[in-house]
């Protein structure tokens, strides 16, 4: 991981070319995943504690029973979306579509 650096609104753009589904709102990327039901649901979350403490970036999360919606955003870098929020949002991209399969 490159040093971590806040986004201008062009490269967050030019990034959410390789995030389908994401959406750049309120100084977050956000997207919402859908899932079977609700134990499918905290198994995914589950899956993916460990990138987030491996990186120490901790998204906000919303469960509502068979979805999951994360906002990513830097609370460190003043609430701004960075370099590692688009990092992560890759991250969670793959392990959904491993998790599906």
């Amino acid at each position: 991981m490159e040093e971590i650096r806040i986004l201008s609104k062009s490269e967050i753009k030019d990034a959410m070319h390789g995030l389908p589904g994401w959406t750049f709102a309120d100084d977050a990327l956000i997207k919402m995943f859908k899932f079977n039901d609700f134990v499918a649901s905290v198994n995914y979350l589950n899956k993916l504690l460990p990138f987030f403490e491996e990186f120490q970036h901790h998204p906000n999360i919303h469960i509502f029973y068979n979805r999951i919606s994360f906002d990513l955003t830097s609370h460190d870098y003043g609430n701004k979306v960075t370099n590692l929020d688009t990092f992560i949002a890759k991250g969670i991209e793959k392990e959904y579509k491993q998790f599906m399969k």
